[in-house]
C-alpha cells in the first residue's frame, strides 16, 4: 500500500498542470497517518501546507523520495503515540536509532549514512516549511546530528574509451535492428553522455525544447530547483536524434510531447506506447547496453555515471574547471572539484608506483 501512495505522490503529470499534480499530491496527502483531518476552511491546514511543501521546486524523483521518508516518519509518530507537532528533538534521535532498509532477500538491514541523513533531510525540510508558516513552533530535527557521508561518490565513471565502447556498441545496434526503440536508446545514451544533463533533464524534455540559438541546435530542459536552461548539441548527439525522430514521425507523425517515449509493443495491443520514458526505463537501458558492451562496471553504472564520466572527461582534458561546473548546473564549485579529486586519486595513485618497484625485484 505504501509503495502505492508514494508513486503516486511522484507520479508524473502532464507539463504545465499543476491542477492535475496538486490533485495526485492532495490524494497522497490524505492518507498520511498521524496528522488531524483535512479542513476545507483552512488553507493553513497541515495537510493542504504539506501538499505544497511537495509541491514546491521539487522533481518527480525528490517529490516520490520525500513523501515515503514523511510518510515513514508519520507511522512512527502513530506506532508511538506522539504528535508531530509537538516532537523534540530526543524523539528524532529515537526514530533515526530505528532506521532499516529492506535488502534484496527481503531482510531488514541497517540505513546506510546516506540513506539516514536523506530521511533526516527531508523531515527537517517539512517541518522548516510548517514552521515557516506558523503552524510548527520548532523544527525538532535541526540540532539532531547527522551521519557523515563519503566524500566520493560510490557509483563509477567511465574511462574514455570505455563511454567510446558503449556509444559504438548502441549506435551499431541501432543500424543493425534500425527499429524505433533502438534509434531511442542510441539518442538516449547519446545526450546522457555528450551534455552530463541529469537523468530528470532528459525524461522530462519535450519534442518541443528542440531549437536554434544563433546558429547551434539547443535543448532546452529543466533543472534541479525546476528552472530552465538550455544545452548545445554535439553533431553525434544530432544524428541519432534526427534518426529517431524520423522513425516516430512515420509512425505517429508530426512528434509532438515528450522528446524520448516508449514505443507500441509488437504483440500486446494494450501497450500503444507514447510514454514518457522514466528514470527507471533509463537505468534498465543503461546496465542492459553496458553489459552488452562488455563494461567491467555494467552491474553498477547508474544514470548519474554520465555525469561524473563527463566531468572526469572534461577535466582530464584541460577544460576549466568552470565550464564543467556550468554544463553540470553544479551550485557549488567544490562538487566539480570532487570529480577531479578522484580522478587524480585513481590516475596518480602511488599503488602503481609500488607495484613496479616491487615487480623489478621479482624473478621472471
Amino acid at each position: 500500500m505504501t509503495g502505492d501512495l508514494v508513486r503516486r505522490a511522484g507520479r508524473e503529470v502532464e507539463p504545465g498542470d499543476p491542477a492535475a499534480l496538486r490533485a495526485e499530491l492532495a490524494d497522497a496527502v490524505q492518507t498520511l497517518p498521524a496528522l488531524p483531518p483535512v479542513d476545507p476552511g483552512d488553507r493553513y491546514g497541515i495537510r493542504a501546507l504539506t501538499v505544497l511543501w511537495l509541491e514546491a521546486d521539487k522533481t518527480e524523483h525528490t517529490r516520490r523520495a520525500y513523501f515515503a521518508d514523511l510518510s515513514a516518519w508519520l507511522d512512527w509518530c502513530r506506532r508511538t503515540g506522539l504528535d508531530p507537532l509537538q516532537a523534540r528533538r530526543a524523539d528524532v534521535d529515537a526514530w533515526k536509532a530505528t532506521l532499516t532498509v529492506t535488502a534484496k532477500d527481503g531482510s531488514l538491514r541497517k540505513a546506510s549514512s546516506s540513506t539516514v541523513a536523506r530521511r533526516l533531510a527531508a523531515i527537517s525540510s517539512w517541518y522548516q516549511y510548517l514552521e515557516d508558516n506558523d503552524v510548527a513552533e520548532r523544527n525538532p530535527v535541526s540540532a539532531v546530528k547527522r551521519p557523515k557521508l563519503d566524500q566520493q561518490s560510490p557509483f563509477p565513471a567511465l574511462s574514455e574509451a570505455e563511454t567510446a565502447a558503449l556509444l559504438d556498441h548502441v549506435n551499431q545496434r541501432a543500424e543493425r535492428v534500425n527499429s524505433e526503440a533502438a534509434h531511442r536508446d542510441a539518442a538516449l545514451l547519446s545526450l546522457m553522455f555528450h551534455t552530463g544533463l541529469r537523468v530528470s533533464g532528459v525524461t522530462t524534455a519535450q519534442v518541443e525544447d528542440l531549437a536554434y540559438d544563433r546558429g547551434h541546435r539547443i535543448l532546452w530542459y529543466t533543472k534541479k530547483g525546476q528552472t530552465r536552461d538550455f544545452v548545445p548539441l554535439a553533431p553525434p548527439v544530432l544524428a541519432a536524434l534526427d534518426r529517431y525522430l524520423q522513425l516516430r514521425t512515420a509512425r505517429e507523425g508530426e512528434p509532438r510531447g515528450p522528446l524520448l517515449v516508449t514505443t507500441p509493443h509488437p504483440r500486446d495491443p494494450s501497450k500503444v506506447g507514447g510514454r514518457a520514458l522514466t528514470q527507471r526505463d533509463v537505468w534498465i537501458a543503461l546496465r542492459r547496453y553496458a553489459r552488452e558492451a562488455g563494461l567491467a562496471s555494467a552491474d553498477s553504472i547508474t544514470p548519474h555515471t554520465s555525469r561524473r564520466t563527463v566531468a572526469t572527461t572534461l577535466l582530464a582534458n584541460g577544460v576549466p574547471i568552470e565550464k564543467v561546473q556550468d554544463l553540470l548546473s553544479h551550485n557549488d564549485i567544490r562538487i566539480t572539484r570532487g570529480y577531479d579529486a578522484a580522478r587524480h586519486k585513481l590516475d596518480s595513485s602511488p599503488v602503481y608506483t609500488l607495484a613496479a618497484v616491487i615487480s623489478r625485484h621479482q624473478p621472471d
